[in-house]
């Protein structure tokens, strides 16, 4: 596997910030994965962009071996070497923000509660080459079982009509709509049952059609200037334009599906796709058709200054993924859980210094 020329190799001198900043959590966070993959039943997938998995097996091996380094820096310098991801000269990398919700729940519909959140369904199945129907368009993971064969999945619009009746568990049950579909863009959501009890979930399947963010489409019609587009724009214009909810919603034709998961440290958010506990902060969601996860990235974004009102400048590792993250200097920065949370994730739509921290072998030299 050759490494694609988007990297382009920098001093560690060059990353504004480097020197300053705690990587304590980013280390922490690496550290899962490491712990996690030694005992996994296969490696993370390697991206096409040339960083295979198992080149990450010296840093994975030696993070296993020692809870907290005498020098945080200085593990990721010794094993890694930071190189710019950028597709053109001068372009930018973007990042934008996730979080985990919290609401409440119920385990039964009520009055109150009466808008489910679904398990995977009994009629979908993974599509590959061996199974995807002619002329169904190949962006499609997902397809339904039939006994004419395998067609295209229903939509949102069908399943909040009633497509799923008798086809899909109901894991639980929220009272809002809006709250619901925030849910499903984030993929996960911690869920506070009566009587104290949490139930965690996350991402488990989706229906394969596109995604479709609303606040594109308010931006295309004029509700909501395209700059001014954030998450709590989009649930404000829903908070007052409750009767067009549907009208809007039902556009984003793709469904997601979800799994109970273990609740594990409550401190730490949820098992997402490198299946572990992400790190507020300090784990990123990326392309994983181009990167591998695991994979440490430094991003420098001087705009954003929403986590402590200092500019952005932190290391991070590539946790997870997600629908809308397409290109190589592209991260969804995962910030937490809770309301609180969530007001940060929902304004962050910057530009960044995208460094992906290639090991070093890689570029022909072996661990400092």
């Amino acid at each position: 596997m050759t490494l694609s020329p988007i990297f382009s190799p920098a001093d560690y001198s060059r990353l504004r910030g480097w020197a300053d900043d705690d990587a304590a959590g980013a280390y922490a966070a690496f550290r899962r994965s490491a712990l996690y993959i030694a005992t996994a039943p296969k490696p993370y997938r390697s991206g096409s962009l040339g960083v295979p998995f198992d080149a990450l097996a010296d840093a994975f091996e030696e993070a296993r071996g020692v809870a907290a380094p005498q020098s945080l820096h200085a593990f990721f310098e010794r094993h890694f070497q930071p190189c710019l991801v950028s597709s053109a000269p001068a372009e930018a990398g973007f990042v934008t923000g996730f979080y985990e919700p919290e609401l409440p729940a119920s385990r039964v519909e009520t009055r109150h509660y009466r808008f489910p959140l679904y398990a995977r369904p009994d009629d979908l199945v993974d599509l590959d080459r061996s199974n995807r129907p002619t002329g169904l368009d190949p962006s499609f993971a997902f397809g339904r079982r039939t006994p004419e064969g395998i067609i295209e999945y229903f939509d949102r619009r069908e399943i909040e009509s009633g497509a799923l009746a008798g086809r899909a568990p109901v894991i639980a049950w929220l009272a809002d709509k809006v709250d619901l579909f925030f849910v499903h863009v984030q993929g996960a959501a911690r869920l506070l049952l009566d009587g104290g009890e949490v139930l965690r979930v996350t991402y488990a399947a989706k229906s394969g059609h596109p995604f479709t963010g609303p606040g594109g489409v308010l931006a295309a019609r004029g509700e909501i200037p395209r700059d001014e587009v954030t998450m709590q724009s989009i649930r404000a214009w829903f908070r007052a334009n409750p009767k067009r909810t549907d009208e809007i919603l039902w556009r984003n034709r793709s469904f997601i599906f979800f799994r109970e998961t273990a609740v594990g440290d409550i401190d730490a958010g949820p098992i997402a796709a490198a299946k572990v506990q992400l790190t507020a902060g300090r784990s990123l969601a990326v392309d994983r058709l181009l990167h591998t996860f695991g994979t440490p990235f430094f991003i420098d974004a001087p705009s954003l200054t929403a986590f402590d009102g200092k500019p952005f400048a932190r290391l991070m590792i590539a946790q997870d993924t997600g629908s809308a993250i397409l290109g190589p200097a592209r991260g969804d920065i995962f910030t937490g859980s809770g309301a609180a949370a969530g007001e940060i994730a929902g304004v962050i739509r910057h530009q960044a210094g995208f460094y992906a921290l290639v090991p070093r072998r890689l570029l022909g030299g072996k661990a400092a």
